[in-house]
Order: structure tokens, then C-alpha cells, then sequence
């Protein structure tokens, strides 16, 4: 794995830097969320995709921090990294959950960041 520096995608994310994520992610990178209409989750392909995505993440969690994260590398093309996410929703309630993220690197950037999450009920 050369170059990624998972410290520095997290502190990135943890700025609400989308400009900086990008420029940490390939020209054709993927989010695959943790949520949406299909068990996978919803699927965001190519930067305008998302781009669109993290932005509609800091609008709904204006405060979105992750927080006690931990990256480890299993392989030359592939990171873990761990969190607890906190927020506050439109709704003005606090959520924490942890999750985790399985990051797919080529070329020293992220191609596909394929998160996945605790559920609060």
C-alpha cells in the first residue's frame, strides 16, 4: 500500500473536509453506505456521487464527529478503520453509534469506502 495515510483520511473527515477526502480518493471512487433502500446499502459511484453523499451527511449531523478511531491495515490494498459516530440529527437528538469502514486502496488513495454501522433502536 503505498502513500495512504489513514490518520490523515479520518482527521479529514472529522474537518467535514470534503475537498481533502477527495483528494485522498481515486477519480472513479465508490462510497457504499451504510444505509439505504437495498441490504447493501446505498451506493454512491464516481466524486459528484460522492461528494453529493458526504455533503448530506454534514448537513443532517452539522456536529458529526468520529471519535476512538483505529485503523488497522489487512493487506497491501485494504484498511479497516473503526469509530464511534456522534451527531445531533434535525430532529435535535444525540445519536452514538460505532461502525467501521472497509477501505479498498489503489494507488495510495481511497477507491471504495464501504461503511458499515451499529443500529440504535
Amino acid at each position: 500500500m503505498s502513500a495512504f495515510d489513514p490518520n490523515a483520511f479520518s482527521a479529514a473527515w472529522n474537518a467535514h473536509d470534503i475537498d481533502a477526502i477527495l483528494r485522498m480518493s481515486t477519480d472513479d471512487c465508490e462510497f457504499h453506505g451504510s444505509a439505504g433502500s437495498a441490504p447493501s446499502g446505498n451506493r454512491h459511484i464516481g466524486p459528484s456521487a460522492v461528494r453529493a453523499a458526504y455533503a448530506a451527511i454534514f448537513a443532517a449531523f452539522p456536529d458529526a464527529e468520529w471519535s476512538n478511531s483505529r485503523s488497522t491495515v489487512l493487506g497491501p490494498d485494504r484498511v479497516l478503520t473503526e469509530w464511534c459516530f456522534n451527531g445531533t440529527g434535525a430532529d435535535g437528538k444525540r445519536i452514538a453509534v460505532d461502525g467501521l469502514d472497509l477501505l479498498e486502496i489503489r494507488d495510495g488513495k481511497v477507491w471504495i469506502k464501504n461503511s458499515y454501522r451499529k443500529s440504535v433502536s
